[in-house]
């Protein structure tokens, strides 16, 4: 029997450990690597060769869906599954337009996590079919590369000025991204915006 090698990546270490407990137990399982950071991924890949990641997206330097273009890139033999609590449409479409093999909620049986491991060994992509249906409905992300940067710099709810500074761009040209991206979203203002960019999963 042909044992398939795992990498966890989840900060919540609890979470991690007991994940690791359960697909341990499966026969054709080994969890080889586990990491809290998103930039703690593709080093684990790179030492441990995994057959599979399981990524989370909300993760400390870097998001799971931030560095799956370059998993995808630097390890095409390593299958990437999102496993997260964020059943959204729009990270499902990034998801997937990353590389990404499967695309799964936490609160799913850790029986349906080894059968979709599985699945997608043998060559399946594997999404939740009603999460599979509302991103087929949900309306595409309208918003540009820089858009999205711009609103994300505005969550900690940083002024005109701190967000140029940082994206060394100028005030005018930030007003003129943040008006833009307002719009676009149909909001009132950025952190009307913002709530609603991150609710669809464009950012």
């Amino acid at each position: 029997m042909t044992t398939t090698r795992i990498l966890l990546a989840e900060d919540q270490g609890m979470l991690r450990s007991a994940l690791a407990s359960l697909l341990n137990v499966e026969p054709d399982m080994q969890v080889v690597a586990q990491v809290g950071r998103g930039d703690e991924i593709a080093p684990a890949v790179r030492d441990h060769r995994p057959d599979v990641a399981l990524v989370d997206i909300d993760l400390p330097g870097g998001s799971g869906l931030e560095v799956l273009p370059d998993l995808a890139d630097r390890f095409p033999d390593c299958s990437v599954i999102i496993v997260t609590t964020f059943a959204r449409a729009g990270y499902l479409r990034r998801a997937m337009a990353s590389g990404a093999k499967g695309f799964l909620v936490k609160d799913d049986p850790v029986e349906q996590l080894a059968a979709a491991i599985r699945r997608v060994l043998s060559g399946e992509t594997v999404v939740q079919p009603d999460l599979a249906l509302a991103a087929l409905r949900a309306p595409t992300n309208p918003l540009t590369e820089r858009e999205q940067e711009v609103l994300l710099e505005s969550r900690d709810g940083a002024t005109v000025a701190d967000i140029a500074g940082r994206l060394y761009l100028s005030e005018q040209t930030v007003r003129n991204y943040l008006s833009s991206a307002i719009g676009k979203a149909g909001a009132r203002n950025r952190a009307e915006a913002l709530a609603l960019a991150e609710d669809h999963g464009w950012v």
